[in-house]
This record gives structure tokens, sequence and C-alpha cells, in this order.
């Protein structure tokens, strides 16, 4: 069982939404609102082309995904932090680990080591029964919350480097007075 992760190319689009789409049935029974439940071909490619997608592979099949959208390439951005976004793993690989190892590498290898990234964020609705204790469990915190199509939105934020972080929210401070 051999396990590689490495950024997803358009070629992988077709895997991705229908892994993606497996992967967020859930959210949908919920009648959670959330873009990958209800994803399409387009918007997927549209996504690896236009963000970091990254896959893990076991035995060469994809059975998961993270995103990561980066603040100077999305203008609805309201962070100057990285954003974790369609996360989604195999239903069949689920609790197995497969989903903490791809986010682990992620946030560390890719964020912390090669972005420099101080910190890290992402978004669940709050009424979603366990994401939010999950992330919580990985050393996310709130930070924000907003309602969005009568749905609240929870704002989660991770601290990468911790100096780094600390010397970027001191300029915002200082910038805002």
């Amino acid at each position: 069982m051999t396990q590689h992760i490495r950024l997803a190319v358009v070629e992988d689009a077709p895997t991705v939404l229908d892994l993606t789409l497996r992967a967020y049935e859930p959210i949908r029974e919920l009648n959670i609102n959330f873009t990958a439940a209800t994803a399409d071909l387009q918007l997927v490619t549209n996504n690896i082309q236009r963000n970091a997608t990254y896959v893990l592979e076991q035995d060469g099949c994809i059975i998961a995904t993270v995103t990561v959208r980066y603040p100077w390439a999305d203008p609805d951005h309201f962070s100057p932090y990285p954003f974790i976004w369609w996360f989604a793993v195999d239903p069949v690989y689920k609790q197995k680990g497969i989903g903490s190892t791809l986010l682990s590498w992620v946030e560390d290898k890719v964020l912390r080591d090669q972005v420099k990234a101080p910190a890290v964020y992402l978004a669940t609705a709050e009424r979603h029964p366990w994401l939010v204790s999950i992330y919580e469990r990985r050393g996310y915190r709130i930070f924000y919350e907003k309602e969005n199509k009568e749905e609240k939105i929870v704002f989660l934020r991770k601290i990468l480097n911790e100096s780094l972080y600390h010397i970027i929210e001191n300029q915002e401070q200082i910038a805002n007075k």
C-alpha cells in the first residue's frame, strides 16, 4: 500500500468530481448548501486550474482531495491567510486517517514550510454535527461567524508558525490605528 500526495491536474477532474460528490453525500442529506456538494465537472476543472488542489493517491487511485485558495488569487478573500476548501475523502476510506494525513501534509509541508504561511483558515456550517469539533481537535479555533443564505458559517483558523503569526497580527493592529 503506497500513498502519494501531489497537485491535481485537469485530467484528474472527473475522478475528483466523483470522489467529492460521494464524500459530500452527508452534507446534501443535512441540506447544507456547500458548493462542493453539488459541483459539476466544469466547477471542479476551474477549481483545479485556479487553485492549488492536492490529491492523495493510494496504489495509484485518488482517495482524498483538498484545495488551498490563496488570498492573492481570490478576490473574495477576507483574511491574509490561505483558505482550506473542498476537503473530501472517499467514503470507503473514512475514519482511517486518510483525511488527517492529507490535511497535515498540506498544512505542514506546503503552507508552513514552503509558503511560510503563519496561519490557515477554513469554514463550515455551524450546524454540521461533527466538523467544527473535528477541526478544533486539529488545533483550529473559531475566529469569525457570519450568516450566509440563512446558514450560520463558522470560520476557524489554525496558527502554523506562532512567531510569524504575531508579526502579521501586530502589523495589522498598527495599520488599523
